[in-house]
């Protein structure tokens, strides 16, 4: 049954949507519709990219980067981000958070989040998929599986990878899928020491506020189950997607992977080993562009203002160069805010 469109905890111009899915989960889509006239895009400036555009976000993640959206609105796109089923929105109580067996789970969340866009028939509007660490893995495995549906494919920091590279990965990958089998939801020792928080919460180092039920200070609790999960899919990129659309993969020029906090830190990705994402990057498609921003964070887009001003500026350059922005070939910068 479809659920109405109801006002999101963001605000002003943002709605969202409960999809319901197979099995009683649900998946959650957030639209945003401007906060006023000076927010409609206008064609007759030279802004009117006519497309819509899907952002997935990462582990332990949810959508609350106001700015992401407004910065495809300016440029006329209808912008969508969706709460994959355990995460965020869509995560209900006595359900295990960011839980699942396989990333391809997702392509029910995905697929009712292009029919409550209005994707379910033939469109001549543009899809631009926008994914980040595990969502950026996850939409370019369903890229991959569904050719033609998407026209353009822009990754903010994916996690293809092991941070210990391809021989960590295929070395522990067999009792990684072994513990899946016998103890699914068995945590693992924690990986995340806050390190990335200090980085990006308002109430420490950073400048975001964001519900600390939905992205907790140190993830939520790694288990067996997804990290086989994320296993299986990074050996697909490393055997060749072969995604038929131009991809532009996003990522700091450098990572910072210690266990303790140093001022190193607010400088680089905490989460990838982005030297071997971006050689992985080359695995996905015919055509990537691997663009490296200095001293963004793992999220490029809660990176600070002039940072993410960059990115989106390289995003407006980029798009002319797919087949899904030729309307922005002419236009004035796009400043993010």
């Amino acid at each position: 049954m479809t659920q109405p469109w109801v006002p999101d905890i963001l605000g002003e111009g943002f709605e969202q949507q409960t999809l319901e899915l197979d099995g009683g989960a649900v998946a959650t889509l957030v639209r945003y519709l401007g906060t006023g006239p000076e927010w409609v895009a206008d064609s007759s400036e030279g802004v009117g990219l006519d497309a819509d555009v899907l952002y997935v976000h990462g582990w332990s993640d949810y959508f609350f980067q106001r700015h992401l959206a407004e910065f495809w609105h300016r440029a006329g796109a209808r912008f969508h981000a969706l709460d994959l089923h355990n995460y965020g929105r869509s995560l209900r109580p006595g359900l295990v958070p960011g839980f699942v067996t396989n990333l391809a789970e997702y392509d029910a969340d995905i697929a009712a989040a292009l029919e409550a866009m209005g994707r379910s028939g033939t469109q001549n509007r543009p899809l631009i998929l926008l994914g980040h660490s595990t969502g950026g893995l996850t939409l370019s495995l369903w890229a991959s599986r569904h050719p033609g549906v998407a026209s353009a494919l822009i990754l903010n920091s994916p996690w293809l990878e092991f941070q210990a590279t391809e021989l960590g990965r295929r070395a522990i990958a067999p009792l990684v899928g072994l513990h899946a089998k016998l103890h699914p939801l068995t945590p693992l020792p924690p990986v995340d020491p806050g390190i990335y928080t200090r980085a990006v919460s308002a109430a420490l180092d950073g400048e975001w506020d964001y519900n600390l039920d939905w992205r907790p200070d140190r993830g939520f609790p790694l288990t067996p189950a997804f990290l086989d999960a994320v296993f299986r899919g990074q050996a697909r990129v490393a055997a060749g997607l072969g995604i038929d659309v131009p991809v532009l993969v996003m990522l700091s020029d450098k990572s910072y992977l210690q266990p303790k906090w140093s001022a190193d830190a607010l400088t680089a990705d905490v989460a990838l080993n982005v030297d071997a994402v971006a050689h992985r990057s080359l695995s996905l498609a015919d055509t990537v562009t691997v663009s490296r921003l200095p001293n963004a964070f793992h999220d490029i887009f809660l990176s600070p203002e002039p940072i993410r001003k960059e990115a989106f500026e390289r995003i407006r350059r980029w798009l002319p160069r797919s087949n899904a922005g030729s309307l922005m070939a002419q236009n004035p910068p796009l400043d993010g805010p």
